[in-house]
């Protein structure tokens, strides 16, 4: 039986794409994947996590990561909600690896609402594999089942992959893209007051930390 795991990378930050890794792997094989070292990627350094993900790209029978732009999330986000754009994209992972079970770290505070919705746009593209799909919704799944851990692991290094290259291409160190991260704030108020509140196609821009640092501009000028 052939088994998968779905987690995502980037869904909070406001700046910087998101990740929605996936991988495949006959349910026999399984257990390897801990005998590697796959565990958690919150809980693994950055340098671990990147030889994890050359093992687990050789050793899968499938894998797959969907890369979602900023602008791409901001054009969905006008018409669905966040819950509504990570069950289409799950749902694209989904499509790519098949399985007969599949693993989901849920992305709802409802983790059964995310099965259901999640198996709903599944039969859209596939309504054969959709029916016979056993999908495993629950959350923190990345830290119960290794397969889980293994997307986790591939869409957090692609994230970080992405991430300093457009460090590099738009020579700007704006830190983790994170909200919470005070040299991504530096950055977002320092781009916003030189370009008189616009922010770069690299930043989200439907998000609410866009619209705070634009307030806060406002009223700056306003004094």
């Amino acid at each position: 039986m052939m088994i998968a795991g779905i987690d995502e990378a980037g869904k909070g930050p406001v700046i910087g794409p998101m990740c929605i890794g996936g991988v495949r792997i006959d349910e026999s094989k399984a257990h390897v994947l801990k005998v590697m070292g796959v565990a958690d990627s919150k809980k693994l350094t950055p340098k671990k996590r990147e030889q994890l993900a050359i093992q687990i790209k050789k050793y899968a029978d499938a894998y797959f990561v969907l890369e979602v732009s900023p602008s791409q999330i901001d054009a969905l986000r006008k018409i669905m909600t966040m819950n509504e754009i990570m069950v289409l994209c799950f749902s694209k992972v989904l499509e790519e690896l098949r399985p007969d079970t599949v693993y989901v770290d849920a992305a709802d505070v409802k983790a059964e609402r995310f099965a259901v919705n999640l198996r709903k746009q599944y039969a859209k593209s596939s309504p054969e594999n959709a029916e016979k799909a056993n999908i495993v919704s629950m959350h923190q799944a990345d830290a119960v089942y290794p397969v889980v851990s293994a997307a986790s692991i591939l869409a957090k290094v692609r994230r970080d992959e992405l991430i300093e290259e457009l460090k590099k291409e738009w020579k700007q160190d704006f830190g983790s893209g994170y909200p919470s991260d005070p040299k991504t704030k530096a950055f977002l108020l320092k781009w916003g007051k030189e370009h008189g509140g616009e922010f770069p196609e690299i930043v989200r821009q439907s998000w609410k930390t866009v619209e705070n640092i634009r307030n806060e501009l406002d009223s700056d000028t306003e004094k």
